[in-house]
């Protein structure tokens, strides 16, 4: 996310003060106006948050997936080998398999 575009933090909106005029706009309802905006601001920011530690937990895991592909599979299948095994019995006899 690039935070240079934006302007204003929640701490920001909280202090602004607003000069009153003559027939001005209401101030309680100014202020409750700003209290919702304050409340959504915390909660993107959360959200930000939130998603932002699930983007280095999944480029993490994009990593080490990667790295485990490029390493070489070195694990014997013994079960495999168990089968080709008996079946070398079966067609040569019991003293091919042995030796």
């Amino acid at each position: 996310m690039n935070t240079d575009r934006i302007q204003m933090t929640g701490k920001d909106i909280l202090e602004k003060e607003f000069k009153t005029a003559m027939r001005g706009y209401h101030q309680e309802e100014v202020d409750e106006f700003l209290d919702t905006i304050i409340q959504d601001y915390e909660a993107f920011q959360q959200e930000i948050d939130k998603l932002r530690q699930e983007n280095e937990r999944l480029q993490k895991q994009s990593d080490q997936t990667k790295s485990r592909a490029a390493a070489p599979n070195h694990q014997v299948n013994y079960d495999i080998l168990k089968r080709v095994s008996n079946l070398e019995k079966a067609v040569f006899g019991k003293k091919y398999a042995d030796s």
